[in-house]
């Protein structure tokens, strides 16, 4: 496999690893709060609210892509 598809593929799994760990981010701290803090969260109230729900999963998806396409580089058995 040649270090160009090495990469692409670290980039792609590291992708969707980030943006699956960013959403399950976001809904263990929304369980946390309604059932340990007994406070709802509510999106439709703020818009900072929502922004930082549709953020952390895009941010984290983005993250994991370079973490992938830096792991994907590496020369290694």
């Amino acid at each position: 496999m040649s270090a160009m598809s090495r990469q692409a593929t670290g980039a792609v799994v590291g992708f969707l690893a980030g943006g699956a760990a960013g959403f399950v981010l976001t809904e263990a701290v929304a369980a946390f709060s309604h059932f340990v803090l007994d406070h709802t969260l509510d999106v439709d109230g703020t818009g900072t609210l929502l922004a930082v729900f549709i953020g952390v999963p895009v941010l984290c998806a983005v993250l994991g892509a370079v973490i992938g396409v830096r792991l994907g580089g590496r020369q290694g058995g």
